[in-house]
């Protein structure tokens, strides 16, 4: 039996029965569905993740206060007092592998501008800041080393903080009242995005002038206090270098001896994104994992109609056989009707899946959040194969059975 004619008898035994094989192929359909919106926006995250990781760069170091198992990189920003503007100042003095440094300091402030008020986590930042995180500036300027000396009272605004603030007006040279002191914006960075918006919605004013007015100094034997360094290495073969450079000079400033636990963590912004992407390919795998039991429940559904399908057409396949159909002509043809089963709910479920992934996309550019509608060619053939292959397997079972029936006991069947 040529496999045309196999298609065209699983194909009338479908629409023979509409109802029915729309409701079977309805499990692939939402697996399938399911599949491909979940690693379509996976892939999407993914993707946006990497572009805002690049465009802090790849030879960017952080060191943060305490150690990486005691409220360092895992606890809040300032979580401990261990760092300090002199730590930073050394570090530019003596480690040759690094470009630039920029301490920042940071607390929590109301900025009002106007009838606005919003509450916003405000950086302390010097010059520097703005190169070691590749930020650039959408109108006006960033701080100079000017406004750093003089403790000058003037703030850069992020991108979506600017725009609350004061909507379609331009705010350069407007007044913003933070913790009720007033401050000059002098610049509007370019947005960030939706992977690292945080940016967006803060101000920046000179380290300075925030350890003078909004915070109070903590000063201890080894200087001012910071709460982070940012450090950009002179290129990316050197982070290695300069990470080893900067672990010495902390240990040696911090007098932490051989066999001691430092009282700071350093990680390259290399290492920020590897553990950003395998925490992205567990969650794409638990989600697809969730999303791939609802073809697993489709597969069930098809090998349950074709037994069924196997039942009803047990004359049919004893009359088939007395005119001398074989063996192998049944499995092929209720193999055929399957996996039609399968492909029919896999192309419709594709089309689902892209109808809801341009939705979300609609939704959260609507929302302020960019984000690209994606359909990798290899997600639609990995979701269409499976979609098959379960298919395939779940009509096995009934092919096999069908084929097996006695043709004479077959005719007798009512």
């Amino acid at each position: 039996m040529k496999i045309w004619d196999c298609l065209t008898t699983a194909l009338r035994a479908l629409f023979s029965n509409k109802l029915r094989s729309s409701l079977t192929m309805l499990g692939i359909l939402i697996g399938v569905a399911a599949v491909i919106s979940v690693v379509s926006l996976g892939r999407a995250q993914e993707t946006q993740q990497r572009e805002a990781f690049a465009s802090l760069g790849s030879n960017l170091i952080y060191v943060m206060p305490g150690a990486p198992g005691m409220g360092g990189m895992g606890g809040a920003m300032g979580s401990a007092a261990t760092l300090t503007l002199e730590d930073a100042a050394a570090i530019a003095r003596n480690a040759p592998s690094v470009a630039m440094v920029a301490p920042v300091v940071q607390t929590n402030a109301q900025i009002v501008a106007g009838r606005e008020n919003v509450g916003a986590m405000v950086a302390g930042v010097t010059p520097e800041y703005q190169w070691v995180n590749n930020m650039d500036i959408a109108q006006g300027s960033f701080i100079t080393e000017h406004h750093y000396k003089a403790r000058s009272r003037v703030v850069v605004l992020g991108n979506q903080l600017a725009e609350t603030l004061f909507g379609q007006m331009n705010p350069i040279g407007q007044s913003v009242r933070i913790d009720g002191r007033q401050f000059r914006v002098i610049g509007v960075l370019k947005s960030k995005g939706s992977a690292f918006g945080l940016e967006d919605l803060m101000p920046f004013a000179p380290l300075s002038t925030v350890q003078s007015t909004l915070v109070a100094q903590q000063v201890s034997s080894l200087g001012h206090s910071v709460q982070a360094i940012s450090i950009q290495a002179r290129s990316q073969s050197e982070i290695n270098s300069a990470k080893e450079e900067i672990l010495n000079i902390l240990r040696q400033r911090h007098h932490i001896r051989e066999g001691e636990e430092d009282d700071f963590s350093i990680i390259s912004m290399g290492a920020i994104s590897r553990i950003a992407d395998q925490m992205m390919e567990i969650v794409q795998f638990i989600l697809g994992a969730i999303a791939g039991i609802s073809l697993l429940v489709g597969g069930i559904g098809i090998m349950n109609i074709m037994l069924v399908s196997v039942t009803e057409r047990t004359r049919e396949i004893g009359l088939r056989k007395a005119v001398g159909a074989k063996r192998r002509d049944i499995l092929t043809q209720f193999l055929t009707e399957a996996a039609t089963l399968s492909l029919c709910g896999g192309a419709v479920g594709v089309g689902l899946g892209w109808l809801i992934v341009k939705i979300v996309s609609i939704i959260l550019t609507n929302a302020g959040f960019p984000f690209p509608a994606m359909l990798p060619g290899e997600v639609i053939a990995l979701a269409v194969g499976v979609a098959i292959f379960i298919g395939l397997v779940s009509g096995i079972y009934p092919a096999i059975r069908a084929a097996r029936l006695d043709p004479i006991e077959s005719l007798r069947h009512e």
